[in-house]
């Protein structure tokens, strides 16, 4: 652990604002900075490396492989070198966020600390334990920011949301706007306080960089995904204006290979690199300059889908991992290690299981339509516990979000928002989707099938 000692520029005890970026590693459309911005004090910005990232899940496994560990990585890069081109300079330290942030309250003479809030059991409880540790000095401000509608504008409380998704869409649909994105002012007033240990140093010294690992991508992979918001701007860029994807979106989002059959961006979203309102914003612009279509309508319609599990994640807690999940259903799973074993190395005998799989743990992505089916079939062919499989996701994905990864896994397990019993019969799934087997020939190499 480094030990930190503060380098002040002016011998004055001036009232800061300490911004801590958690999981929203972006200068654009941010909520916590133009509210910090707002306080009209110089701002401290932050960024916690937290230890309980790589605790271990249920199956043993690091919350956080290393995929994601890379990802992230590089976005901590991507933010502090944004921060430095306006003038900032980026706090980074290791350690429990409650600890770090009572310390730097003290340390940098904090009058206001400002951060996004999220859903999730965890993320609850950290915010609870912050609020103990803080002084009663420093006032705090948890901003909603990391879904397309705010929360004040949903035409229902939060306890009172919609038990399916389409009465849910239906309803704000009708009766909500989106709020426009904010762009970063190209002024901000930072702070003159600096750490004697650079952020580089920190985050080359921590368990995120010990996880990320040295590693080259598998060059099968969809995408050869980057971390950053500078990288999820373009990706923005490129699969709307440049490669003018978006008009065919709701036609090829079904597809298993290459970059453009979706917009991939769901790994910019899970870390915050780019606002769910700036993309609904650039869809608004490509529907006025281009076309305004089904496939331009279905991306926002992914969006509400999106915020429906966070919605549903805020409303549930810990329901939402238990095993019956929020029905509190009955079911017949059980954890055999063995059948989720198989499952998880791509070894079940069913091809186009196996084929996702390995898509997975070569590189941390899969499909949508693979993802449907590999939780169907761990559940309600093989009767293993959901749980294992989401947990299994946690670690793998580069993309993982908390309520996304365990509302549709609850959802393709017959646990969650959906009332039907789904089972997918993969077989025919890998018919439709995948008839001229390459997807499977690309993934299952040397396997006759």
């Amino acid at each position: 652990m480094y030990s930190f000692k503060l380098q002040q520029v002016t011998q004055t005890t001036m009232n800061q604002t300490l911004l801590w970026f958690r999981q929203d590693f972006r200068l654009d459309d941010h909520p916590a900075l133009m509210k910090a911005i707002e306080m009209n004090q110089p701002i401290v910005p932050i960024v916690i490396l937290d230890p309980s990232w790589f605790e271990n899940t249920r199956l043993g496994l690091p919350k956080m492989g290393r995929f994601r560990a890379r990802f992230w990585k590089e976005s901590i890069e991507d933010l502090a070198t944004s921060i430095e081109k306006h003038g900032g300079s980026l706090i980074v330290r290791e350690g429990l966020p409650e600890s770090v942030l009572a310390e730097a309250v003290d340390e940098f003479g904090i009058h206001n600390l400002v951060a996004m809030t999220y859903p999730g059991t965890e993320e609850a409880d950290t915010e609870t334990r912050i609020k103990s540790r803080i002084s009663s000095n420093c006032a705090f401000e948890w901003v909603d920011g990391h879904t397309l509608l705010h929360t004040d504008d949903l035409p229902f409380e939060l306890e009172d949301l919609p038990k399916v998704f389409t009465p849910f869409r239906k309803k704000v649909e009708k009766e909500v706007d989106v709020r426009e994105p904010v762009s970063s002012p190209s002024k901000i007033l930072w702070s003159t306080y600096s750490s004697s240990t650079p952020w580089k140093d920190v985050l080359e010294g921590s368990q995120l960089s010990q996880h990320a690992g040295d590693w080259t991508p598998d060059t099968r992979s969809v995408l050869p995904f980057k971390g950053g918001e500078t990288a999820g701007r373009a990706r923005l860029d490129e699969y709307f204006w440049q490669g003018d994807h978006l008009k065919v979106y709701k036609q090829t989002r079904n597809g298993l290979l290459g970059a453009n059959y979706s917009s991939k961006f769901s790994p910019w979203l899970a870390n915050g690199c780019v606002s769910p309102r700036r993309i609904w914003s650039e869809v608004k612009r490509y529907e006025a300059d281009r076309v305004s279509n089904e496939s331009t309508y279905w991306l926002i319609f992914e969006l509400l889908w999106r915020d429906f599990f966070q919605f549903s994640a805020w409303k549930h807690g810990a329901s939402l991992f238990h095993a019956g999940g929020i029905q509190g259903k009955a079911v017949r799973q059980e954890p055999n290690k063995d059948r989720f074993q198989r499952w998880a190395d791509g070894q079940t005998g069913a091809d186009f299981v196996d084929a996702n799989m390995r898509e997975l743990n070569a590189t941390g992505f899969m499909s949508n339509r693979g993802r449907q089916n590999v939780a169907s079939y761990l559940s309600q062919n093989l009767g293993v516990d959901w749980r294992m499989g989401a947990s299994y996701f946690e670690t793998m994905l580069i993309d993982y979000d908390v309520a996304s990864n365990w509302g549709n896994w609850a959802y393709n397990s017959t646990v969650g928002h959906d009332p039907r019993n789904r089972q997918f019969d993969v077989d025919r799934q890998a018919k439709m989707y995948d008839a001229q087997g390459r997807y499977r020939r690309t993934w299952l190499q040397g396997t006759l099938f």
